[in-house]
């Protein structure tokens, strides 16, 4: 069977974000203050970010347009295709129909630019001259570097440093695009400085380098920050995924019964998930969402529903999330991009509402299923990608056991040509499966804050 393509041409980017706040039958719980913890009001974020996006983060508004200035750098990639996975399919012998959206042909290899591209364009608006960020297995900061690149904007990178010692080309593509990186914990900030002098091995986590990224923006007047994922306008953003989708699928004359993407912070999945969840929302169809976790950092699947910090130091508000504490130290999986103690705010609320479904898989099985997409389908996928094609790979075998026809589409949210180091280590038999135990959680969750 060939291998089918649905193209979109660049008349088809879509013109809006959508806003899933919009059509939320109950808003999720506000952030609070971190010393009050009293919901707070968007001039608590203005040192943080342009006023702009602080506008989109609480905006309850349906569609947000897209600046022309953005649509026109999106055209170096946009619309991304959605590929019908007919020798996976094959390979499975499922009656399943599975289909990808693949946004690993943007320049930096993942779905990050989305929003990367969008956060530059409105501090350029606002003329921020600099921003800090953190970045995990480096398509963020890689991303933003990129967008910052276009824009005329200095960055400052603070990458975490097990991905930073592992994933070496990726910060080459940072500093490629003209931003300068550190690995996290640093000697740059208080809050790196603390982490070191407690465990001057520290791997370092995304919390600890967010606390960082935030702590050099406060300390500059020139700097703002920026985030990879998690908040409500970085999920906004990735939208553009899933509105091409729809479209795609009708192309292709059928409708997803299951969409599924993995899940770190919530950002590649959401941007596939919200705009089908509408009609979800809306009563008018039964789909099935899925994220899909790793088993060593799993937010959804064992953390708790609390207010939580979103960085290690507790300098940003709270927020309600599914967490692991704030204090959470992940093993030093491949997955680089998916070793956050928590989860999107807007995705734990849809998920403890029950519009979406979560699992969690260890490395392995995970890297079983993404060599044999590659060798099937051709493509390969980064390590936080494979997690995606194996909740894929599962719905399409469970078909098959119930002698189902049923219509998969999964978000294939970057190549894996800087992450061979990963497969290597799989193909060496040197993956350890870890999976977080409930002890650590239960103890992590004495350090919550009391709401």
């Amino acid at each position: 069977m060939a291998t089918k393509k649905f193209l979109l041409d660049e008349s088809r980017i879509p013109e809006r974000w959508y806003n899933i706040a919009a059509d939320l039958k109950s808003p999720p719980p506000p952030p609070l203050h971190p010393g009050t913890h009293e919901p707070i009001g968007p001039e608590a974020l203005a040192p943080l970010f342009p006023m702009e996006l602080i506008k989109q983060e609480v905006s309850s508004e349906r569609y947000i347009p897209v600046p022309d200035e953005v649509r026109e750098i999106y055209r170096l990639w946009r619309p991304t295709p959605l590929i019908r996975a007919t020798a996976l399919e094959k390979a499975l012998d499922t009656p399943a129909h599975i289909y990808y959206k693949y946004e690993g042909v943007s320049p930096s290899g993942s779905h990050k630019p989305n929003t990367a591209v969008a956060q530059a364009y409105y501090n350029k608006q606002e003329g921020v001259k600099r921003i800090a960020t953190e970045t995990g297995a480096g398509q963020w900061g890689s991303s933003l570097a990129f967008a910052c690149s276009k824009f005329g904007i200095e960055s400052k990178v603070y990458m975490v440093k097990i991905s930073y010692d592992q994933k070496p080309y990726r910060r080459s593509l940072m500093q490629l695009w003209g931003s300068s990186v550190v690995a996290s914990p640093s000697e740059d900030t208080n809050a790196g400085r603390q982490v070191l002098a407690a465990d001057p091995e520290s791997n370092g986590s995304l919390g600890i380098a967010i606390s960082e990224a935030v702590e050099d923006a406060a300390m500059r007047e020139d700097t703002k920050y920026s985030l990879g994922s998690v908040l409500n306008h970085v999920l906004l953003h990735q939208t553009v995924i899933g509105q091409e989708a729809i479209e795609q699928m009708e192309m292709a004359g059928e409708y997803p019964d299951v969409v599924i993407g993995c899940a770190g912070g919530g950002s590649n999945a959401a941007g596939l998930m919200f705009p089908f969840l509408k009609e979800k929302l809306e009563g008018k169809r039964k789909t099935r969402f899925v994220a899909v976790e790793p088993a060593s950092c799993p937010s959804l699947t064992m953390g708790e529903y609390r207010y939580d910090f979103g960085d290690t130091a507790g300098l940003t508000p709270l927020m309600k999330m599914y967490t692991l504490g704030h204090t959470f130290m992940p093993p030093g999986i491949h997955a680089g991009g998916l070793r956050y103690h928590a989860m999107a705010p807007m995705l734990c609320h849809l998920y403890s509402e029950g519009y979406i479904e979560a699992k969690s898989y260890p490395q392995n099985p995970c890297f079983e299923a993404a060599v044999l997409f590659a060798q099937t389908e051709g493509i390969v996928a980064a390590p936080e990608s494979s997690h995606a094609i194996r909740g894929a790979i599962d719905e399409a075998l469970a078909a098959k056991e119930a002698g189902q026809k049923r219509t998969i589409i999964f978000n294939l949210s970057g190549h894996g040509f800087l992450d061979l180091q990963a497969y290597d280590d799989y193909l060496g038999g040197k993956l350890i499966d870890d999976h977080y135990p409930a002890e650590k959680v239960a103890e992590a969750m004495k350090s919550l804050p009391v709401i």
